[in-house]
């Protein structure tokens, strides 16, 4: 697949993703994505430290989340983009009180003082995903490159059902989560 049929597909499943939300009914709305379900809290130790992001637009929302995992006295990081493209994001400390400040792309983040630090779970937001969890996000590769320095860190991705697809094109550097969460299931990657 070209870089130009990624880009409408990615293009496609973002159109698909705003639909989907805007014609979800309030109640939906606020009831989708507000606590992990039971099946994976018991498969995070206690004291696992979980990193999450703060949704923008119509990604799955984390708010609700947040709150639900900080009660639970899990310690929290979020995504902290260098100054540039070209450098890699890591995760950085963070609870709820702490405040964000605009990082590159204007994305809020940790303060530079923000200890960087190691997540034992990684929620992530995503474009798109297929039955094997593959996954395509934005396009500049930041969970990609970071899943490969984590290889023991469980992926979880968090999308909308309308986000699956039947198959996504992969390249060698593309890192498959572990699992995906949407508003109506939990998704396992296949045995091997």
């Amino acid at each position: 697949m070209t870089n130009n049929e990624r880009a409408q597909m990615r293009s496609a499943l973002l159109a698909r993703r705003s639909a989907f939300v805007a014609g979800l009914p309030p109640s939906v709305r606020a009831l989708a994505f507000r606590v992990l379900p039971s099946p994976v809290l018991a498969l995070i130790p206690p004291g696992s430290r979980i990193a999450i992001y703060r949704a923008m637009g119509s990604e799955a929302p984390t708010e609700a989340m947040i709150d639900f995992l900080h009660e639970r006295g899990f310690p929290l990081c979020l995504p902290r983009l260098g100054k540039t493209v070209a450098e890699d994001m890591e995760f950085a400390d963070w609870s709820p009180d702490d405040i964000l400040v605009p990082g590159q792309l204007r994305i809020p983040q940790p303060a530079p003082q923000a200890a960087t630090v190691t997540p034992d779970i990684v929620l992530t937001p995503m474009v798109g995903f297929d039955r094997t969890l593959n996954r395509i996000g934005h396009g500049a590769g930041y969970y990609d490159r970071a899943f490969a320095k984590l290889p023991n860190a469980r992926r979880i991705g968090m999308a909308w059902s309308c986000q699956m697809v039947d198959a996504l094109p992969t390249e060698p550097w593309d890192v498959p989560l572990h699992m995906v969460i949407t508003e109506q299931s939990i998704i396992e990657a296949p045995s091997a």
